[in-house]
């Protein structure tokens, strides 16, 4: 069920040679993160014979409702949001599960153009959460925000560790510097396949989102904190690290109103 497009799509349903994006993105290269050191962090899970599993990423920003990508909940499932969750195969006792009650997309989102962006959609929760040490709201920039090169960042989720590899146990982290739009949309990365509308993290061949990130976050260092930047997109489908082609995000500055506008009417 993996999406083979101009790129890969990062979504991962447990169950994809020419260059072009893949949206099935999990963390390559990273390092276990400390627990619950990324606390707005959720896992978005779909059922199937009577169990759940993993599929991508996001981020809680109100207590209501959580910014996820819109390739994440393209397929007609039943998805679940899981907040406060480290091990996704061990219940740590501070998880909290919560059924969604409406997915709203963006309404340019083309399930069969990623390249063209508008990878983004919200999740509202049927219940509210409860904030505590390990559920947090994420912070999210100004509107238009662009961050300047090697701005040092993070991505997070529990893709998979390697190409064709398998899902992550527990939440993975993953130093991811920004690669600037002029450099990122360059032939030699790239070209005309990246908007300015996407942010674009790490490229050295080594670390990089991988499928079942995406969706997730890209915390991004601005003035001594983290704010999340980027939702999880796509990377190259010959593999997940590959040089020279950085893990792509939907650039969240670019979206404020109209996160703004959704949480408002509905």
């Amino acid at each position: 069920m993996l999406r083979t497009l101009i790129f890969a799509a990062l979504v991962f349903y447990g169950h994809g040679l020419e260059d072009s994006p893949d949206t099935n993105v999990r963390v390559v290269g990273g390092s276990t993160a400390q627990r619950n050191s990324w606390p707005s962090q959720i896992s978005l899970q779909y059922s199937s014979q009577g169990s759940w599993y993993h599929t991508c990423g996001g981020t809680l920003i109100t207590q209501k409702w959580v910014m996820t990508a819109a390739h994440c909940v393209d397929s007609n499932l039943n998805f679940r949001v899981v907040v406060g969750d480290h091990n996704l195969y061990q219940n740590e006792g501070t998880e909290q599960y919560v059924s969604i009650s409406k997915i709203v997309k963006h309404e340019k989102w083309n399930p069969n153009n990623v390249a063209a962006g508008y990878d983004i959609a919200l999740l509202r929760l049927s219940q509210s959460v409860t904030l505590n040490n390990y559920v947090k709201l994420g912070t999210l920039p100004p509107t238009g925000q662009i961050l300047p090169n090697n701005n040092p960042c993070y991505i997070t989720g529990w893709g998979k560790t390697k190409t064709n590899g398998q899902l992550a146990e527990t939440l993975q982290q993953a130093s991811l510097p920004v690669v600037s739009y002029e450099t990122c949309s360059s032939s030699s990365y790239w070209g005309s396949t990246v908007k300015n509308t996407m942010v674009c993290a790490g490229g050295d061949g080594v670390k990089s989102g991988c499928q079942g990130d995406s969706g997730g976050p890209l915390h991004c260092l601005v003035n001594g904190r983290y704010v999340v930047h980027g939702v999880t997109s796509f990377v190259s489908s010959l593999g997940c690290n590959v040089a020279k082609k950085p893990t792509v995000f939907t650039r969240v500055s670019n979206y404020i109103s109209w996160i703004n506008n959704v949480i408002a009417s509905n």
